[in-house]
């Protein structure tokens, strides 16, 4: 800074547009350190008109008239406002069989010469349950049968998401990326009120337990001998030493013949004594790292 610049002040409303509620700079640094200490998400300075957009509808539910009300609240680790604040901004971006290669890779794995009778699959950013099912209709048609020898546990941070995946049902149109005959095989179509909606096969259903589960506690979750995890497009909201700490973590639970599944744009070259690369975002975990 110039000796005679004036320092920013983070008490100004954070852009000049007129808000319903006053929302500073120093209102963004306190949400950017609350998302970061319960979620691991680091929140670029271009994200404060969403983490507004958002958080303005958790004032109006909780009817607060300030942030700073609020924000005060939430520095209780036991106030029931965490969970509804972390699911606002979460984001859940999804898609039956999003990034298909990594289904067609997992097929194959699961089908593997030495591979263990029932094999565990972790999906874990579940989000609305898009990624689970593809995983579960991957299992049924590589094994062909509805009872597969897999298990899936999907878990994520967002209740929400957690409750849309659990209940297994969807417009229509989310369905699209299904073939034709997946859809007939795997969906059955609402008729009446539920017109244009498709529920997931309870067969399907009873591959996955869903579970909500926060990838920065500090203990791994309780399973081990994951034979492939997903955790794909979570990495890139978070910086270096949390991306660090969850690689670790899913180091931790899986087979050393498994696979871990990242999104397009993640990459870990800071992990390589974790997990080596195995191309189109592949990894598998390398052995005697601590394990």
């Amino acid at each position: 800074m110039a000796p005679n610049a004036a320092a920013p002040d983070l008490d100004a409303p954070v852009t000049g547009v007129t808000r319903e509620v006053i929302f500073t700079a120093r209102h963004f640094e306190r949400v950017r350190r609350l998302i970061h200490q319960h979620a691991g998400i680091s929140l670029a300075d271009s994200k404060q008109d969403m983490v507004y957009s958002r958080l303005i509808r958790r004032l109006r539910a909780c009817e607060l008239d300030s942030f700073d009300r609020y924000l005060e609240g939430l520095e209780d680790p036991a106030h029931p406002e965490h969970g509804p604040f972390v699911n606002a901004l979460t984001t859940n971006l999804t898609a039956f069989f999003r990034e298909a290669h990594h289904f067609q890779r997992l097929r194959q794995h699961l089908l593997r010469p030495g591979a263990p009778a029932r094999q565990l699959i972790w999906c874990a950013a579940a989000s609305t349950g898009e990624e689970p099912y593809s995983l579960a209709i991957t299992a049924c048609e590589a094994f062909n049968s509805l009872n597969p020898p897999v298990r899936i546990i999907a878990t994520d941070i967002d209740t929400d998401a957690l409750s849309t995946a659990s209940a297994g049902r969807y417009p229509l149109s989310r369905l699209a990326p299904l073939s034709v005959e997946q859809r007939q095989r795997f969906a059955l179509k609402g008729r009446g009120r539920h017109e244009g909606m498709a529920q997931i096969r309870p067969e399907l259903q009873r591959l996955i337990r869903f579970e909500q589960w926060n990838l920065l506690r500090p203990q791994p979750p309780p399973f081990r001998g994951a034979d492939a995890v997903f955790c794909r497009n979570v990495m890139i909201y978070f910086d270096k030493p949390t991306q660090l700490q969850v690689l670790e973590t899913l180091h931790a639970v899986m087979r050393p013949d498994g696979l871990m599944f990242a999104g397009h744009s993640e990459s870990f070259f800071h992990a390589q004594h974790l997990f080596r690369n195995l191309g189109q975002t592949v990894y598998a975990p390398v052995t005697g790292s601590g394990r």
